[in-house]
């Protein structure tokens, strides 16, 4: 399936971050026409609690003891089943009320990379908050899950913001590497940017490579009916796009997850990384 087709994924997990995901899928579904697939994954962890805190308790005591627990394990996991249907509706509720028609819910358990491996063959993008659940007490991090899930996803990875706001202004960073040019390709084939204002910016020395890359990508965009501004600023690439999207008031960030020169399967760019922690708006990210 391509990536032009297929369901918007929004991963929900009850975070500060998830109402934001709703919007941005909901915004996403009517630029495109796409239904959206609202996912709480819950852990493995979350459904059980498998430690033995029997002791040396003779027989008769250990036996009710541990059907104690296993009871308390039973109830905390219906509950926490409950929570993650809740979350869900809660989640439909948003997206229904943005003017979303089709919507499906989906709880499933296990690890939250898994999941995304056996669905996501039905997605055309795959959206995520920024942090999780913890996120007013880990403002300097990412979310543990993302960089995962980034590195294993085969579909555009959509990173929310804290908040929604409407997206109009588009900039797209672009370093000549595959999952750049990749990036490009997406914009021209997604009815998401038409109509957008979209701005290419390589960051780096002024070469004749380098305006030849932005070319193509111009002419890329221009073919599918994007007009598009090209620009080379030198810097470091996170200070440049960074200071760009806030005194220029760009709405989202497009970039490829990597670099040309990276080695995908270890770390995402450290770049990338650096843009998703400090940006304020939605980071899209390509593989």
């Amino acid at each position: 399936m391509t990536e032009m087709t297929g369901k918007i994924i929004a991963l929900i997990d009850g975070s500060v971050y998830s109402e934001s995901v709703c919007h941005h899928a909901a915004w996403i579904s009517k630029a495109t026409g796409a239904p959206v697939e609202l996912v709480h994954v819950l852990g493995r962890a979350e459904g059980t609690g498998n430690r033995d805190l029997s002791g040396s308790i003779r027989l008769g005591a250990r036996t009710a003891l541990l059907q104690e627990l296993a009871d308390l394990d039973a109830q905390r996991a219906k509950l926490v089943g409950q929570r993650g249907r809740a979350i869900l509706e809660d989640a439909r509720a948003i997206v229904d009320q943005d003017g979303v028609t089709e919507i499906t819910t989906r709880l499933r358990h296990g690890d939250v990379v898994e999941a995304i491996a056996e669905i996501e063959e039905d997605a055309r993008v795959i959206l995520i908050g920024k942090r999780g659940e913890d996120a007013d007490f880990a403002k300097g991090h990412l979310g543990s899950n993302l960089e995962r899930i980034v590195r294993a996803a085969h579909r555009p990875v959509f990173v929310a913001s804290r908040a929604f706001r409407p997206i109009e202004k588009v900039l797209v960073a672009y370093d000549g590497g595959r999952s750049a040019m990749k990036a490009v390709d997406h914009i021209a084939r997604s009815p998401l940017f038409s109509g957008l204002s979209v701005t290419v910016v390589t960051v780096g020395p002024d070469t004749p490579e380098t305006r030849k890359g932005l070319e193509d990508a111009r002419a890329l965009l221009k073919a599918a009916g994007i007009t598009a501004d090209t620009r080379i600023v030198e810097g470091r690439p996170d200070d440049v796009l960074g200071k760009l999207v806030d005194t220029e008031g760009f709405d989202m960030l497009v970039m490829g997850a990597y670099g040309h020169s990276r080695i995908r399967s270890l770390v995402i760019g450290s770049t990338t990384t650096e843009m998703v922690r400090s940006c304020k708006v939605p980071v899209v990210l390509m593989r």
